[in-house]
């Protein structure tokens, strides 16, 4: 360990010898460094060459600068470590009082007791040594917080961010997504992607948990519902495979709801497999709703040899498949109330003319009036799919 560096600033001579003899051992054996100055400007410039002194035993009364004026000379360098003992007279009290009053840590009196002066230096290195350990703290979170906000742009850049997706198709689909994490990353994720000519998988999930192992989670979900959805031929083919990957490799029981669905653009056909997910809901033309009925297939991740069923729906033209996690019907506010499946529904309805990207900005902008400033809690994430 590094040894404290004490300044003493006396215009007495006879204290340097005083200290060396005193603390003879402690400097022997590396644990005090001692420097000594004879005013406030001597001071100065010890320090000026020395940033990490960081006890001053300071006299008042001295020559050229007094100690109250390097003390205000000190405060003024905003080094929380640094801990000032002022010494003078005991009948100095006025002069001890406003030092105290301008942030000295503590005082001695003339004549000197150095067992008390010992004792003050000690109390005083307790307190540098918490000053350290709160800003080594502060620098781990702050270096945290740069890689939280990496990991954060990380997670949507690997989530589709480009709209319209698919425009060699503008004319026949309409896709819009959009994710909004409850911490700096999130578990939920949504994606879409082609799997030939005709037909387009359709994801959304929500893994349990927050912040980094679900981020993790996430991301190998992603990845391995994507891989598997170009090699399979079906929505419950491709999460049966997922499951058998995922669940071999599942750490402290994480596990994923899934909605996986398979879009024919040229029939509006769609075959989906939810597992333990929030079921859909369908934006008819006519701006009626519809909720698909409530998943057969539980969740992936967790229990290994599980096959999983698919289902079926035919989007009309002008339907739209609104997809969502549960930090949609789940959000807050002050209250403590949902916002629920009812003001869903009441946000979107009617809204069959409007676009995906307009209906998930209404529905963002229903729920940020619902929860009234409430902090949100959960990952809010949606995927609106509506054929022309």
């Amino acid at each position: 360990m590094a040894a404290i560096k004490i300044l003493s600033v006396d215009d007495e001579a006879p204290l340097e010898l005083l200290m060396r003899q005193y603390f003879r051992r402690k400097i022997r054996n590396g644990e005090y460094e001692f420097f000594f100055a004879h005013n406030g400007l001597e001071a100065l410039a010890i320090l000026y060459n020395n940033p990490d002194i960081e006890i001053i035993l300071s006299d008042i009364n001295m020559p050229e600068m007094d100690g109250l004026t390097l003390l205000a000379k000190v405060n003024e360098m905003r080094n929380p470590a640094l801990r000032v003992i002022m010494v003078s007279a005991y009948g100095d009290m006025k002069n001890i009082r406003q030092a105290m009053n301008n942030g000295a840590f503590d005082f001695a009196t003339k004549p000197i007791d150095m067992e008390d002066l010992s004792l003050t230096i000690e109390k005083a290195i307790e307190q540098i040594k918490f000053v350290h350990e709160s800003q080594k703290e502060h620098t781990q979170l702050e270096s945290l917080k740069r890689d939280l906000n990496t990991a954060r742009d990380i997670q949507q850049y690997i989530l589709p961010q480009v709209f319209p997706p698919f425009p060699e198709d503008n004319d026949k689909l309409d896709i819009y997504a959009l994710m909004e994490a409850a911490k700096d990353i999130g578990g939920d994720f949504y994606d879409f992607f082609r799997i030939d000519d005709d037909r387009i998988a359709l994801v959304i999930a929500d893994v349990c948990g927050k912040g980094i192992p679900a981020a993790l989670f996430m991301a190998v979900s992603r990845t391995t519902i994507h891989a598997k959805g170009m090699q399979c031929s079906s929505a419950g083919e491709c999460l049966t495979e997922s499951n058998r990957l995922l669940a071999a490799y599942s750490v402290d029981n994480m596990f994923v709801t899934v909605f996986y669905a398979i879009y024919n653009t040229k029939t509006g056909f769609v075959s989906f497999c939810n597992a333990g997910h929030n079921p859909p809901h369908i934006l008819r033309a006519d701006g009626t709703v519809e909720e698909l009925p409530y998943p057969k297939n539980t969740i992936i991740g967790a229990f290994e040899g599980i096959d999983y069923k698919e289902d079926t729906l035919q989007l009309e033209r002008g339907d739209s498949l609104v997809m969502f996690t549960d930090g949609v019907t789940e959000a807050m506010n002050p209250e403590e109330q949902e916002f629920g499946k009812e003001r869903l529904d009441n946000a979107i309805k009617g809204m069959a003319d409007k676009s995906c990207q307009q209906v998930i900005g209404t529905v963002m902008a229903a729920i940020k009036d619902f929860a009234n400033g409430a902090e949100q809690s959960d990952d809010i994430t949606m995927l609106v799919l509506k054929r022309k």
